[in-house]
């Protein structure tokens, strides 16, 4: 269990402010956390491997096509300005 001292140090590490009402609430809810960790750490899942997800999961995108290719010179056409093959914009300062 967490107790308002341990609530207090955790609060000053991470630069926090907290107001007496402020800690005693922090204790009573790390509290709670920190005891449903402690169920969660009871189960065994040594034998489990890890996953990155829950399920199996396949690619469902399509593969990349080229379709209705664009020369440069087309592309470049309707562009307020370009140098030497490619588009030119105003520069950010």
């Amino acid at each position: 269990m967490i107790d308002k001292k341990e609530v207090e140090y955790i609060a000053n590490l991470a630069r926090l402010e907290v107001s007496e009402k402020e800690a005693k609430k922090f204790t009573s809810q790390l509290g709670v956390i920190l005891e449903h960790v402690a169920k969660i750490s009871e189960i065994g899942t040594k034998e489990i491997k890890p996953t990155s997800h829950a399920v199996e999961i396949n690619n469902v995108l399509r593969e990349d096509k080229v379709d209705n290719e664009v020369s440069k010179e087309e592309s470049l056409s309707n562009a307020p300005d370009s140098e030497e093959g490619a588009f030119k914009v105003p520069r950010i300062i």
